[in-house]
């Protein structure tokens, strides 16, 4: 409903303005706080805070309302987030970020390499020359760090995709490992171990499943063997889009296990891009997703303590819990939240915001008709 659209979008705005506005102006290190459980996270904190942000609205900035209110909040928030790519990859910028110092940076170009390949029009097309080849030359420069032999193998990955869609010379290597580890991680049942082992978290769906998504619409079509991989890749992002929109609850909630908690309702960037897509399971109604997705939007963001006094997020997962926060979390890290607003590239008129229904756990618990649940073959 068009209620639900402009609560998204006024959230989205709420949580990506301080990043894309003070980055702009080229101050975000002088305003943005670094909270962090140990150490100091300020050498690559930013970074995270504009690759997660503009990964999550990108869809958005790229195929949004014109039109209106939303038309004019997407024009300037895309303004801004050209700025501030500018900002972090000028050289002589007081903001200019680090691409290649330590092991994290490789994490966020990722996100900020993601978000290039969901608005390549609005992201990098509409970039000046010189910001194109400021950016170009940051991602490169990423290749000095050696990814851990995990889902961190994608983040090269998905570094090399967006290069190979800037025009520039590409390491296929890269891609081709990541996609082959992938394949020999699969667990069964729409999900993949984290590197050899299975971890019960949601890195299926912060990073794993729509990163070999959205890579192989990329490249797929570079290799027979990696077009023969999408459809079983796509097979396997379905059904665990159904997982997925079967964990949240009558009230909104869902189950807080495993890793990165803090990074709050991105838990569900895997189901907000599958609605996104329109590849949702037959048995789950696009409007049931919104219903529920916008439940957990709602109990998370308006928790009391999410925000600073100055708009920023805190560490938590319902509120501000510090405790939650791993050795890895800061500021920047919690902005990829913002990727359960994938589905708002979607047309308004899209059947994803027509209507009201039920989630699962809704219906399931109130007595209603629900579908059994059932694992997929392989």
């Amino acid at each position: 409903m068009g209620q639900d659209r402009s609560y998204w979008i006024k959230t989205l705005q709420r949580i990506t303005e301080p990043v894309l506005q003070s980055l702009a102006e080229r101050r975000l290190r002088a305003v943005m706080p670094v909270e962090g459980k140990t150490g100091d996270r300020s050498s690559c904190t930013h970074l995270e805070a504009l690759g997660r942000t503009l990964a999550g609205i990108s869809p958005w900035l790229e195929t949004g309302s014109r039109t209106g209110e939303e038309g004019k909040l997407r024009e300037r928030l895309a303004g801004l987030a050209r700025e501030a790519i500018d900002a972090a990859t000028d050289p002589a910028s007081p903001d200019f970020m680090n691409f290649d110092k330590g092991s994290q940076p490789l994490v966020d170009a990722a996100f900020l390499a993601h978000a290039l390949l969901r608005a390549p029009q609005e992201l990098y097309a509409k970039l000046a020359p010189h910001v194109r080849e400021n950016l170009g030359a940051a991602l490169l420069s990423t290749r000095v760090i050696r990814p851990g032999f995990n889902n961190w193998l994608l983040f090269s990955a998905m570094i090399e995709t967006a290069l190979y869609r800037m025009g520039h010379a590409w390491d296929r290597m890269r891609v081709d490992y990541a996609l082959r580890q992938h394949e020999q991680w699969y667990a069964g049942d729409g999900a993949y171990g984290d590197g050899p082992a299975f971890h019960w978290d949601y890195y299926n769906s912060f990073v794993i499943q729509p990163m070999l998504v959205d890579i192989l619409d990329a490249v797929g079509e570079e290799y027979g063997e990696w077009k023969g991989l999408r459809d079983k890749v796509i097979t396997r992002a379905v059904r665990y889009a159904a997982v997925q929109e079967r964990l949240i609850s009558p009230e909104g909630t869902y189950p807080p296990i495993g890793r990165s908690l803090a990074y709050r309702f991105g838990a569900f960037q895997h189901l907000s891009l599958m609605a996104l897509r329109e590849q949702l399971p037959v048995e789950v109604e696009p409007a049931q997703v919104r219903c529920a997705l916008t439940a957990v939007i709602r109990r998370q963001i308006e928790m009391p303590g999410t925000f600073d006094e100055n708009g920023w997020l805190t560490i938590g997962f319902a509120g501000r819990q510090p405790e939650t926060g791993e050795a890895y979390i800061s500021t920047g890290s919690l902005y990829l939240c913002t990727t359960v607003f994938l589905a708002l590239g979607l047309s308004p008129d899209a059947p994803f915001w027509q209507g009201e229904a039920d989630w699962t756990a809704r219906k399931a618990w109130s007595g209603a008709p629900v579908a059994i649940d059932k694992a997929i073959p392989g």
